[in-house]
């Protein structure tokens, strides 16, 4: 071994020491703020994953609240299970319990909703049932086939006929309302 090599080797060497030194310096200076970096990174994915397991384990148990519910409709643990645990769900059921029996109140409440889906659909089976117009937003064209039929009843041919013009051709209810214009007002 040169002189040269010798001198090379201690160059590295002090190099790399330098750079300790300059980490450990570094370190000293920062210390308090990369632990705070690496505990609020800790903290972030660590409280998310536990809000998706709570998240994922009040779905499975409103889901399985909502299939008793439907072997088992007066199981009351389930209702309120589904209530806290997914309120859309327990509003779905809601709707469709009180749709099928006809419930009035429910409906009413319902039709004030904040799903707008739910409200919507509630104040046109409240509207049904009561046998008032409808002026659904989704069920837009079955509500004016519904309200024409209502003023057929009540002899307003005039009136029924300009409802049932307001559905398009593109409509799946067209037909029906085609076949009303053509056998209920005419015949």
């Amino acid at each position: 071994m040169t002189i040269d090599d010798v001198k090379k080797e201690l160059s590295s060497d002090e190099q790399m020491l330098a750079s300790a030194f300059k980490a450990e310096k570094l370190y000293k200076k920062h210390k308090l703020k990369i632990f705070a970096i690496l505990g609020i990174t800790i903290a972030y994915f660590g409280g998310t994953a536990i809000m998706d397991k709570v998240a994922q384990s009040k779905k499975e148990s409103a889901n399985s609240a909502y299939l008793t519910l439907s072997k088992d409709a007066k199981n009351n643990d389930a209702l309120n299970t589904l209530k806290t645990d997914n309120p859309a769900l327990f509003e779905l059921y809601s709707y469709q319990n009180a749709v099928k029996n006809a419930d009035k109140a429910t409906l009413e409440t319902l039709s004030k909703s904040k799903n707008e889906i739910i409200a919507d659909l509630a104040s046109y089976h409240l509207a049904v049932i009561s046998g008032t117009s409808s002026d659904s937003k989704l069920n837009a064209e079955v509500s004016k086939v519904y309200n024409a039929s209502l003023l057929i009843k009540e002899n307003k041919i005039e009136e029924a006929q300009e409802e049932l013009e307001l559905i398009p051709e593109t409509s799946p209810v067209y037909n029906i309302s085609k076949m009303i214009k053509h056998y209920g007002i005419k015949g």
